[in-house]
């Protein structure tokens, strides 16, 4: 192996984010090895990653997909199971994608940091669920966090000129949102909508998951929270502004008036290849504009009445403590209920305003802590969607 290559580990490769990062890879060539993958229960594709990539470690959820997986390979692997698996496969990578869906990447989380590796985040919910804790773990020496999410990537370039704790030079961080796919609806309206109607995000191809979390703007609600705790902000400083092309990925507000923005067509592999290469922006054209074609660009309020998840975000940021934590693990077992075909559309969010509004105050000291406040949320939630 050349020294010069970075060493990656993609957890959950068999993903939207996983797939696309397996894409910039290609277009990279000898600049990076692929030294690590997990996934869920796509075992054949899993498979064919590891073969393509001679990749010599790999992850996946239970020892019955171990051994799958095992006669899939037909070869001499480290295969390593659940979230002990996801941790030790974690500490790898120079670079360490975490594109585990939902609570799941927590591990995936602490372990890189703890290591002291650069983590390529693309899992929100485990830096929402567990900011405090993963604040503990952030200082370790050489240990960093580049946000693969494309409005909070494009902060992250847009800050550059601001160095100072807190940011005080800015004024306000605008986080945009294409609005998903039902927006300029009213309440009376999205009464009605189906799964199928959830599914059809305008702009971005994403999981299941993400997809309703757009539908109902709770990404955005949980992108806020992300914001603050990724860039030390207070939530009160994170604003959403809908804006449907999708071109502006976000701007930053300085207080001397100048926005910043960071602006490309909509593709995941852009924020996939700047965490990939940073400090150096690999040559890959991503994204890439014409500014000589016709090119219209809007903005709009949100519609917080048709839409109250992103007022759900806001009053779990004001909660503090495991708030948010009650906020993501309700939203996970909402959104799992209507994608079953469980619960309605509408009743995601009633699902977990009614759980947050159960939230009892816990600063979260430790992880025992967080684990018992996720299961309680995820109790309460799962007992409102069966009622």
């Amino acid at each position: 192996m050349s020294p010069s290559r970075t060493r990656v580990a993609l957890l959950g490769a068999t993903g939207s984010i996983g797939t696309q990062t397996l894409e910039v890879l290609r277009e990279a060539g000898d600049a990076f090895e692929l030294v690590a993958i997990a996934g869920g229960q796509r075992l054949a594709e899993l498979s064919a990653i590891a073969k393509e990539f001679n990749v010599a470690h790999v992850g996946v959820v239970s020892d019955r997909d171990a051994e799958e997986l095992r006669g899939l390979m037909g070869r001499d692997e480290t295969i390593v199971v659940g979230a002990p698996g996801l941790s030790e496969l974690a500490t790898l990578g120079d670079v360490v994608v975490n594109a585990v869906v939902g609570f799941a990447g927590l591990p995936v989380t602490l372990s890189a940091l703890s290591a002291g590796k650069r983590l390529a985040l693309a899992n929100k919910e485990s830096l929402i669920a567990a900011a405090p804790l993963v604040q503990l773990v952030r200082d370790t020496p050489g240990a960093s966090i580049l946000p693969i999410d494309s409005e909070h990537c494009a902060i992250h370039q847009c800050l550059a000129g601001s160095t100072l704790p807190g940011h005080p030079d800015v004024r306000t961080i605008h986080l945009t949102a294409s609005g998903g796919p039902f927006r300029g609806m009213t309440r009376e309206q999205l009464a009605h909508v189906s799964k199928h109607d959830a599914l059809r995000h305008p702009t971005w191809s994403m999981g299941p998951k993400i997809t309703v979390d757009s539908s109902t703007l709770m990404n955005k609600g949980l992108e806020v929270l992300e914001a603050s705790a990724l860039f030390g902000i207070e939530a009160q400083r994170v604003d959403v502004v809908v804006h449907p092309q999708s071109i502006v990925h976000s701007m930053v507000e300085y207080v001397d008036g100048a926005v910043l923005a960071q602006l490309s067509l909509p593709d995941m592999r852009l924020p996939i290849a700047y965490c990939l290469g940073a400090p150096v922006r690999l040559d890959q054209g991503w994204g890439r504009m014409d500014f000589t074609s016709n090119l219209q660009l809007d903005f709009e309020a949100p519609d917080r009445l048709a839409f109250p998840a992103l007022d759900l975000a806001y009053e779990a940021a004001r909660l503090g403590g495991a708030a948010p934590a009650w906020l993501s693990a309700a939203n996970e077992i909402a959104v799992e209920a209507f994608l079953n075909d469980q619960i309605s559309w509408s009743r995601i969010v009633e699902v977990v305003a009614r759980v947050l509004d159960r939230y009892v105050a816990c600063e979260l000291s430790s992880i025992e802590e967080l684990f018992e406040n996720d299961a309680t949320a995820r109790r309460l939630a799962h007992g409102m969607v069966t009622a």
